[in-house]
């Protein structure tokens, strides 16, 4: 595989380790905008505390790409573009900014699962991505909230 694999040779690697993603709907990400959180991310979902994550519907649309589906099966790749898990989504809806709930929040698995400690940290991260996009962050931002299961510890 190149330092960036393509999804076909993660699908590949993963068939040669036994795991079968035929007929499937999969698609690969990542966690976290440096070595440090993706790496803490990776082990929150990995010990099954982080069950749910959001992302800026804006960032979707701005980078062409399609949103999560409700059965989707996501390599993540850590940040050495190694795979590290294989999720299932679960659950998707999209929810502004300032209508998710606590127990959303809790779902994410940061902090001390508060609301308040979520807003904060997402407000400074989706500020960052808004930057990237050309967009200004709003309360209403619209955010797609996943679900998820975690299928296999791949690291």
């Amino acid at each position: 595989m190149s330092d960036t694999p393509t999804l076909p040779e993660l699908i590949t690697a993963l068939c040669e380790r036994g795991i079968d993603l035929s007929g499937a709907n999969v698609r690969m990400g990542s966690y976290g905008d440096s070595e440090q959180s993706s790496a803490m991310l990776i082990s929150l979902i990995a010990s099954k505390v982080k069950r749910s994550t959001c992302s800026l519907l804006w960032s979707w649309e701005h980078d062409g790409e399609p949103l999560p589906q409700e059965g989707d099966i996501e390599i993540v790749l850590g940040f050495r573009n190694r795979p590290a898990l294989l999720l299932r989504t679960t659950k998707v809806e999209l929810v502004p900014f300032e209508k998710v709930s606590s127990e959303f929040a809790a779902a994410e698995g940061e902090g001390d699962l508060s609301l308040e400690f979520w807003r904060a940290e997402h407000w400074t991260f989706f500020s960052r991505e808004c930057q990237r996009i050309g967009r200004q962050a709003v309360a209403s931002m619209p955010l797609v909230c996943e679900t998820f299961d975690l299928m296999v510890d791949l690291r």
